[in-house]
């Protein structure tokens, strides 16, 4: 078992390079696992972790994702033979391997359950993607991150849309034209993480957090993250307006929503 499990997870790995555990409480860990490139992903990585992106979110057990690296680093983006055979494809098939990681990118941004990126060491190109898709993100005081694509003449295309909403428009224009890298304290204060700490001590936060989510009413929290994705950057409109109402009253009279009013009222931890 990779070491930073906890060790009541059971191991549910069908691929060594994409390896998954689930704790009792229901967070998946999903940890790439190629460290002999540093985690880059190919185009059979990629896949695999669309495949495990749709499996969890059909599993009901699943209330949690962790995003997570095995080795010395997170993920160094792309591999580079796999970039390298991408540029010698035709046109179209070059476009379609783009569009898979495209669609990857936008599956975890829009997964419908909570994420969270476990991060540490090097974190560069394609990598700061995935990171900029959870929707929380915690590293260990190695972190270092950088959107290197223009150092080889690449650009940061599919991750562009992710980035920005994750770190800001002039936060992205920095970042990515100039391909400096981002370490420490940095990494937080330009919105790329939301805190760093000693390994353990990350490992323990994320597990606490985790745990946290976990004890939510799992229905309120997926609708919670609906809301949050289909209101980013909308202005108040009476269509919002009516959208925000409808969802509350909906919520309010599901058996979910009552429990949790109950158990309120009732001073005792909710049936969920």
């Amino acid at each position: 078992m990779i070491d930073f499990i906890p060790s009541n997870c059971e191991n549910l790995t069908t691929d060594e390079a994409l390896q998954k555990y689930l704790s009792p409480e229901g967070v998946l860990y999903l940890v790439m696992h190629r460290p002999q490139v540093n985690n880059a992903f190919n185009g059979a990585q990629i896949e695999r972790l669309l495949d495990a992106l749709d499996q969890a979110a059909e599993d009901e057990k699943v209330k949690v994702l962790v995003l997570a690296g095995s080795g010395k680093h997170f993920c160094a983006g792309g591999d580079i033979n796999y970039m390298r055979s991408n540029g010698e494809a035709s046109f179209d098939e070059n476009k379609l391997e783009a569009i898979n990681l495209a669609t990857l990118m936008n599956q975890l941004h829009e997964f419908p359950k909570p994420t969270i990126a476990r991060v540490h060491g090097a974190v560069f190109g394609g990598g700061v993607g995935l990171v900029c898709c959870c929707d929380m993100a915690f590293g260990s005081t190695d972190t270092k991150i950088c959107l290197s694509e223009v150092k080889i003449g690449m650009v940061p295309a599919t991750i562009g849309p992710y980035v920005i909403k994750a770190i800001g428009l002039r936060n992205a224009h920095r970042f990515m034209l100039s391909a400096e890298e981002v370490i420490g304290e940095e990494t937080v204060k330009n919105k790329f993480l939301h805190g760093i700490y000693p390994s353990e001590e990350r490992d323990e936060f994320i597990r606490d957090l985790a745990k946290k989510i976990s004890l939510n009413g799992p229905n309120a929290v997926q609708i919670s993250k609906a809301l949050l994705l289909n209101l980013a950057y909308q202005n108040p409109s009476d269509e919002v307006i009516d959208y925000t109402a409808e969802i509350i009253a909906n919520v309010r009279e599901s058996d979910e929503g009552k429990e949790g009013l109950t158990a309120f009222l009732e001073k005792r931890k909710p049936n969920f």
